[in-house]
């Protein structure tokens, strides 16, 4: 019975997420000032008519270059909450609560600055 809950609760996710894309834009754009007063430069891969993607993205990345950098998406987590998330590793790929994208820049920071500590 815990393994249908499991896959329910996913499920709910998964589509919170995707009917969620103006939250998920709004997060994203409060990600990107706070990376910008950081010193990292960014490009956004939600703007419908230029990226049709089902999962808006910022990819974050270095300003000399654009071999270090991080793909940043939202999505819904439990509890009604929202959570930044590096895209290629999906849920495994949690990085922090949406609401507080300054705490977010700064794991992003990190990140980016010690990628062996990832």
């Amino acid at each position: 019975m815990r393994a249908l809950s499991v896959r329910a609760e996913r499920q709910v996710l998964r589509l919170r997420t995707r009917m969620g894309r103006r939250t998920a834009t709004y997060h994203l754009d409060a990600l990107a000032s706070a990376l910008q007063a950081k010193g990292w430069r960014f490009v956004k891969f939600y703007r419908p008519e230029e990226f049709p993607s089902p999962l808006p993205m910022l990819w974050v990345r270095a300003s000399a270059t654009n071999e270090v950098g991080l793909m940043v998406s939202v999505r819904a987590t439990p509890g009604g909450t929202w959570g930044y998330y590096e895209t290629l590793r999906g849920r495994q790929g949690y990085l922090w609560p949406c609401g507080d994208a300054e705490s977010a820049a700064e794991q992003i920071d990190l990140i980016l600055k010690f990628p062996g500590t990832w």
